[in-house]
């Protein structure tokens, strides 16, 4: 039985939906408390990181900073990587409120997993009361 036009454009908007919930999602869960690392302060430390090494004469304090050196390098090629966390903000915001009614997924659920409020109010999901 063929799927009517509705069921296929239904499926393709929940699939939609997933993505964006996922990435923003993932994203969510890379932040790390502090300071935002940038490219341009990993290219500092890179810069510091190679004249270290360059006059270190300790071969144990040099092999510690050319892993240093690999861990940071690591981080700036993963920093290219990482989406832009406001666009995904943006996705997901533009889809929760569809996606939590069709899911069920309530806004204690999503503040559990760390969406901040202010990302639910503006995808209009309400806080809902809890009972005892």
């Amino acid at each position: 039985m063929a799927m009517s036009d509705e069921h296929k454009a239904a499926l393709a908007q929940g699939r939609r939906e997933s993505r964006a919930i996922k990435k923003y999602l993932v994203a969510l869960g890379r932040r790390r408390p502090g300071r935002p690392i940038t490219k341009e302060s990993l290219e500092r430390k890179l810069a510091g990181l190679d004249v270290k090494i360059g006059s270190e004469s300790d071969p144990l304090k040099r092999v510690d900073l050319v892993q240093q050196r690999l861990e940071t390098e690591a981080s700036l090629s993963a920093l290219g990587e990482t989406a832009n966390l406001s666009e995904l903000e943006t996705g997901f915001v533009e889809v929760a409120k569809s996606y939590s009614a069709r899911k069920g997924i309530s806004y204690s659920a999503w503040r559990e997993i760390g969406v901040p409020a202010d990302v639910l109010r503006r995808a209009g999901i309400a806080q809902t009361r809890r009972r005892s």
